[in-house]
């Protein structure tokens, strides 16, 4: 059984080194995408302060899907392109958003999301596997220090399940 550690760190990015060492744990030895997803999306979920929705949105070929998430029911289809995880899908870079009213063409699933992070996870072949997605009830909630975490962290997923 995994215990979700609850530490206090002196740093974003402390929180951060620990995150990515829990995500390792919890990921370690199982291959299968959903139960990492499932598990991965709980461990984010829990671990951070401020937010209201982390979870997958899985590439179909046409369009994402949404997968494995905490938080309230979501949007179940995304167009690449549209919105701030069709915006990463497509670009294939993370998209950091300190204020969701401020981003044109911002999907609203849940109308309490006021900030998000969406990073995109691309194969070892160079192909979409989907984007992990972060949301937040906080304006200006996440900084370069979530970019990079939460980039540090996608890294461990896609290892999980690639590597």
């Amino acid at each position: 059984m995994f215990e979700l550690k609850s530490h206090t760190h002196a740093s974003k990015r402390e929180h951060y080194a620990d995150l990515v060492q829990q995500a390792r744990g919890i990921l370690a030895g199982e291959r299968d995408l959903i139960a990492n997803a499932a598990n991965f999306g709980a461990l984010v979920y829990h671990s951070l302060p401020q937010l209201n929705w982390a979870g997958f949105y899985l590439y179909d070929g046409t369009e994402l899907v949404v997968g494995p998430f905490q938080g309230k029911p979501a949007c179940i289809r995304i167009a690449l392109g549209r919105g701030v995880c069709g915006t990463a899908a497509q670009t294939r870079e993370t998209q950091l958003v300190r204020d969701v009213n401020a981003f044109a063409g911002h999907i609203a699933c849940d109308a309490a999301s006021q900030s998000e992070i969406v990073v995109p996870l691309i194969k070892p072949d160079g192909s979409l596997l989907g984007v992990w997605d972060v949301d937040s009830p906080v304006t200006d909630r996440f900084d370069e220090d979530d970019r990079a975490g939460m980039q540090a962290l996608c890294a461990v997923f896609m290892e999980s399940v690639h590597g």
